[in-house]
């Protein structure tokens, strides 16, 4: 599986956090910047890192702002993105389940990296029921 991640200013030390637990436990991650926790836009980082897992160059996407809010709104933005802005463990569970969701956002100011990594874990682990959940997946696609 091949993951991209990205943050703004407000999200830089959690995505630095995550990028180093996932390159210790072997994923394939890319980090897509910012390279400092100097002040950018979170757009700018936000939806060329959705365009790149709606073009398949990617599996998933983690987008980590302040909140996790501003992200999400923008990756939602890029057709096929089915972003999830996520601060508990069951919810990281059941939006891959039942929604599919191709990219996790996240928020540095709300959630400590501890949950964070247990977020991404079963986020990552998770596989997609599909079933009676496809309909309504396609529907969102529509």
């Amino acid at each position: 599986m091949k993951v991209i991640i990205a943050s703004d200013h407000g999200g830089f030390n959690l995505k630095n956090s995550i990028v180093h637990k996932l390159q210790d436990t072997g994923v394939d991650i890319t980090d897509f910047g910012p390279d400092s926790d100097a002040s950018v836009d979170y757009p700018d980082f936000a939806r060329p890192v959705a365009e790149k897992v709606a073009s398949g160059e990617y599996d998933r996407g983690i987008l980590i702002c302040g909140t996790g809010i501003g992200m999400s709104i923008t990756a939602n933005k890029v057709k096929n993105i089915r972003c999830a802005l996520v601060h508990d463990t069951f919810s990281a569970k059941a939006t891959r389940a039942h929604n599919d969701s191709n990219m996790l956002a996240m928020g540095e100011r709300v959630i400590g990296p501890g949950l964070a990594d247990d977020i991404v874990d079963i986020w990552l682990d998770t596989e997609y029921e599909g079933g009676r959940h496809e309909r309504r997946v396609c529907k969102i696609e529509e």
